[in-house]
């Protein structure tokens, strides 16, 4: 039974080109999780112009309803125009939930539309719930707030915090921390198409010229992880990480120390910083184990962890642990895969 005490669940959908960013996609099937939960709808916003053609992939993920914008002010993206919409919505509608991406457009975009409505933020969450809340400072208790849930400290502790102000509660969200499920083909839902009242105001900024470049690597997708640390010692180094990669099948990862060496690109980056990730296999060479490297990898299905020190925090996740100089233990690995193969 829907709930019409409280707003819906609403998702920023991202999109490039008419292609649904998979974040987008993460969060609509968690908006349906906490929809459910709180017996109310999953909305989706979807701006942009000739885009209808994406309402049924929401809807075979869990959308009840889609806000579709179309105008050709509206692409290519910019902050302006889509936060005046957005806002505009937020004070027609009310909603209880609204989720972003943590992009580079959720990053722009929630701030603004935090600002304007007064509402509070709680950045790069990792984890999402509905709880009560008991507010023992303020002698109040709520009952179903959003529970929002991120690493804090430099990842050291895992804060949960509430949002007793005015809705929207409002997030945004790592992207590959929401489990994607399968969608459902025969799943409908609503069009709800709304005309834009922009003003020239939202359109002082012009796009002169975009410069687009594809990423070299697709980690989140990846079955296979072979990723280097620190201990790796050198870019040099880093061949080994690659030449076993190539001969598993799977893809080059790296922690954050890594990246910061400039051994390798920060597309590579795995962790709190960088991307979640849940291969079927992740080999952990030469990687202390920092929380903020676990955040991204833990869920792991077989983490194989080598490095020099016994008690390095890897091991703690690792499935199996190989105490050794991966200068020798991967040369190892790689023959004797050679050999089976």
């Amino acid at each position: 039974m829907e709930n019409t005490a409280i707003g819906n669940v609403w998702v920023f959908i991202e999109q490039e080109g008419g292609k649904i960013a998979d974040v987008s996609l993460e969060l609509v099937c968690k908006g349906r999780e906490l929809a459910d939960q709180l017996g109310v709808k999953v909305e989706a916003l979807l701006l942009g112009d000739k885009i209808e053609h994406c309402c049924a992939t929401l809807f075979q993920y869990g959308c009840d309803n889609v806000f579709l914008v179309e105008d050709p002010r509206l692409e290519p993206f910019t902050v302006l125009p889509f936060a005046k919409v957005i806002v505009d919505l937020i004070r027609e509608h009310r909603p209880n939930i609204l989720m972003f991406g943590a992009t580079m457009k959720g990053r722009e975009l929630a701030p603004r539309v935090a600002s304007e409505k007064l509402a509070g933020l709680t950045a790069d969450c990792t984890d999402l719930r509905i709880d009560d809340f008991d507010d023992k400072v303020h002698g109040k208790y709520y009952k179903n707030k959003l529970m929002q849930i991120r690493p804090a400290f430099g990842g050291n502790i895992i804060a949960t915090i509430v949002n007793t102000w005015e809705d929207p509660q409002m997030v945004t969200v790592r992207e590959g921390v929401m489990k994607m499920g399968e969608p459902d083909a025969a799943r409908t839902g609503t069009v709800t198409r709304v005309t834009p009242a922009l003003t020239a105001q939202e359109m002082v900024v012009k796009v002169i010229e975009r410069v687009r470049q594809e990423k070299t690597v697709n980690l989140k997708g990846a079955q296979i992880i072979v990723a280097g640390g620190y201990g790796v010692g050198s870019a040099a180094n880093f061949k080994l990480i690659h030449e076993l990669a190539k001969t598993l099948g799977g893809q080059v990862g790296a922690s954050r120390a890594a990246v910061d060496a400039g051994w390798i690109d920060h597309d590579h980056q795995i962790g709190q910083t960088g991307v979640t990730v849940r291969p079927k296999l992740y080999i952990a060479c030469g990687i202390s184990g920092s929380v903020q490297h676990r955040a991204g990898m833990a869920e792991s299905k077989k983490i194989i962890a080598i490095n020099t020190d016994p008690a390095a925090p890897i091991f703690s996740v690792a499935h199996y642990g190989i105490i050794g100089d991966l200068n020798q233990v991967i040369p190892m690995m790689i023959k004797a895969y050679k050999s089976k193969a």
